[in-house]
């Protein structure tokens, strides 16, 4: 890669994350293969806890100053999971998004 299309790449990147806004699934609702951030691993960790269900993938993130919303998929259906996490490692706000109802 050269110089500038590596600056290229690292602007893209810097200027993705000034959003505020990261979205986590590939096209298509796929999850992400990149690394989720630590607000975005104690959600899973904690949505994992929760569902006492080991089988969780990340979906979807937002940050914010107040709390950074997840959304977790649970189980091989990818019920949904919203949890929000905190700069000191806690969550909160764990629940599931699903029609509970419906089952």
């Amino acid at each position: 890669m050269t110089i500038s299309a590596m600056a290229i790449a690292v602007a893209a990147v810097a200027s993705a994350g000034c959003t505020g806004h990261s979205t986590a699934s590939a096209a298509g609702g796929n999850p992400s293969t990149t690394m989720p951030s630590q607000a975005e691993q104690a959600c899973l960790r904690d949505v994992t806890r929760t569902t006492n269900n080991p089988d969780v993938v990340l979906l979807d993130s937002s940050f914010s100053e107040a709390g950074t919303e997840v959304i977790v998929g649970v189980g091989p259906q990818r019920a949904r999971w919203r949890c929000i996490a905190y700069r000191d490692g806690t969550t909160a706000g764990i629940q599931s998004l699903t029609d509970e109802g419906a089952l």
